[in-house]
């Protein structure tokens, strides 16, 4: 997955027969879609892959147990299902992942049993394991962290868990392995469009030349998000605001906070929403929230208000307190939602179903949804697109598409770090071993190596920074700190590789490091780390 190569087939192509504008989940499953359908198919990000809420989850494929007690029973079956064919489709980085409930109450056990058992035979064939009642005391041994003043007994259910962005780059790179061409840092500044007021294009700017492009296309799909406002003005000024952004925050505690394989659910905090506390990359996250917010925001902030309340809710249910000085990152995404007709504050009434909307012009655009749907949402978007351009009825052919990466479960060592990335393994392991340089780690606390931030330069379009740590090693969301200090030993193994000079990395990684201080709780002072 090379950017250049992206290029030339972009410049190379009179027209095509999809455009997708946006490079986070939605998008990449679009067209992905589009692309396995045969359609000639051009994605294009305005920034990295997965840049905004789609690396800013709470890691989950799961159903949604939340959705089940609000009586949503189609969402949860359509999630389900899903559920099962992305553990397959991506082995890799899709895992089972055992949740306990504490109960505190006498029938909050058998309230929990029967509700998880509902959701377990909804699943049907695709269930990952039966719905458990466990004592107080073997609650206890598997979560030894637990608060155990007052505790009664645990409900154990089984979801599924995953890595988010390294899903969005898998999906990018099997677009590319299908034939289609996916582009990250090309912003679309505007639509084309011809005399009956049809949308036919867009006009595109590669943010790192400057480079303005005009592309002709078939079909434009909206697929950006909290931003798909944005493109709907473009497409009519006064369109009224389709989606408005509820922001959810994530903590990222040491593991000692956890100590356990297992995750814990925390099914009604004192505003009725679910806490999570999840074991993800050796550490643990907590999350999440439910903030109606008026802004959209590339690098959105997490609010005091939500801070605290992630904080105290943690509190109450782990024996080891956690504190501010704790948490080893923040961060904060962004949802999709449909806006409420009646303009209320509420998130929790929001559906998190997805909706396909074709505007006038042929714009067509995908809302709301969640990570766990993306393949059944780009199948209705791409249905959607071929129904209202009249481009016949070829069906879609993800369900059983292995994604990049995927290999049989049996071949996944999760004890190795570089699991993620499944059938690429080889190939960096044969990277390290290349050279003792990239054998070294990036930072002494964590196991990722120089072989990696050259293998996320090289082949998964990593540009910037931000995009090695953030997005490609995950290393800015598990220790924000750790971040910071290899900032600068990233900038030199990017100047070096792509022949950029030092100013370059200087100035990128006094970027970086401004951008990292938001993912911090506590001041902080630089550390030396040995080269």
């Amino acid at each position: 997955m090379k950017r250049i190569e992206e290029l030339n087939k972009l410049a190379s192509t009179r027209e095509w027969d999809f455009i997708i504008i946006g490079g986070g989940a939605s998008g990449l499953g679009s067209a992905l879609d589009a692309t396995t359908r045969g359609f000639k198919t051009l994605l294009l990000e305005s920034h990295d892959f997965a840049k905004a809420t789609s690396s800013r989850s709470t890691k989950l494929v799961h159903g949604g147990v939340r959705y089940l007690a609000q009586g949503d029973v189609g969402l949860v079956k359509e999630a389900l299902k899903e559920r099962g064919l992305l553990a397959k489709n991506a082995a890799h980085i899709v895992k089972n992942q055992s949740f306990i409930i504490p109960n505190y109450t006498w029938w909050g056990g058998i309230y929990y049993k029967i509700g998880l058992s509902v959701y377990d035979f909804l699943a049907g064939k695709l269930s990952l394991g039966k719905t458990q009642y466990i004592s107080k005391s073997k609650t206890v041994a598997k979560l030894p962290t637990i608060e155990q003043n007052h505790l009664v007994s645990g409900v154990v259910y089984q979801d599924g868990q995953f890595d988010d962005s390294r899903l969005a780059i898998n999906l990018a790179q099997t677009i590319i392995e299908k034939g289609g061409c996916a582009i990250n840092y090309i912003k679309v500044v505007n639509l084309l469009k011809n005399e009956s007021d049809t949308v036919i294009g867009v006009v595109a700017e590669d943010q790192l030349t400057k480079k303005q492009y005009e592309i002709n296309a078939k079909v434009v799909i909206n697929a950006t998000g909290v931003f798909t406002n944005d493109i709907l003005n473009m497409n009519n000024p006064k369109h009224g605001k389709l989606v408005v952004p509820s922001q959810g925050i994530h903590l990222v505690l040491d593991k000692s906070f956890l100590k356990s394989d297992d995750a814990i659910m925390i099914p009604k905090t004192s505003d009725g929403r679910v806490l999570f506390v999840v074991p993800w990359h050796d550490r643990a996250l907590v999350g999440t929230t439910d903030t109606l917010l008026k802004d959209e925001s590339f690098e959105p902030r997490a609010l005091e208000e939500e801070i605290n309340f992630v904080l105290n809710t943690a509190r109450q249910y782990l024996a080891k307190k956690p504190t501010r000085e704790d948490v080893k990152s923040v961060f904060a995404g962004l949802r999709p939602l449909a806006a409420p007709k009646d303009g209320s504050k509420s998130t929790k009434e929001v559906s998190r179903s997805h909706k396909v909307i074709a505007s006038e012009t042929g714009l067509i655009s995908i809302i709301g949804g969640k990570w766990t749907t993306y393949r059944k949402m780009a199948e209705d978007t791409v249905d959607e697109a071929m129904k209202v351009h009249r481009l016949g009825n070829t069906p879609s052919k993800t369900e059983h598409l292995s994604i990049h990466g995927n290999v049989k479960p049996d071949q996944v060592d999760r004890s190795n770090h570089l699991y993620v990335y499944g059938s690429d393994i080889p190939a960096i392991k044969a990277l390290q071993e290349s050279n003792p340089e990239y054998a070294k780690r990036i930072h002494p606390d964590h196991a990722f190596t120089v072989a990696e931030v050259i293998w996320a330069v090289r082949n998964e379009m990593a540009e910037t920074i931000e995009d090695v740590l953030a997005r490609r090693v995950r290393l800015l969301f598990l220790d924000a700190r750790a971040a910071i200090d290899s900032a600068h030993k990233i900038a030199s193994i990017i100047a070096e590789e792509k022949g950029f000079n030092e100013e370059w990395a200087n100035q990128h990684e006094k970027e970086f490091i401004e951008l990292a201080k938001g993912y911090l709780l506590a001041p902080y002072s630089p550390k030396t780390i040995n080269p």
